[in-house]
């Protein structure tokens, strides 16, 4: 595999065949994990997934409560 990408409206992997011919595929078809959206969409500009920060979040909270503190 060497990318994958949205080609004609359908995600598609790219690889190279024997003869060294660039060819696509869906990616329905192979055992490639789904794409993030999120990753894709933030391009790099937010590390933390909001889903992620309130779980975080609950966790703190839960925490603190356990031990007493505020």
């Amino acid at each position: 595999m060497t990318t994958r990408r949205q080609n004609w409206g359908e995600d598609r992997v790219m690889y190279y065949n024997a003869q060294g011919r660039l060819c696509s595929i869906l990616a329905s078809w192979t055992n490639v994990p789904e794409m993030d959206f999120f990753a894709q969409a933030s391009a790099g500009r937010s590390w933390f997934r909001t889903d992620d920060l309130l779980q975080l979040s609950a966790l703190i909270r839960s925490l603190r409560e356990a031990h007493g503190d505020k």
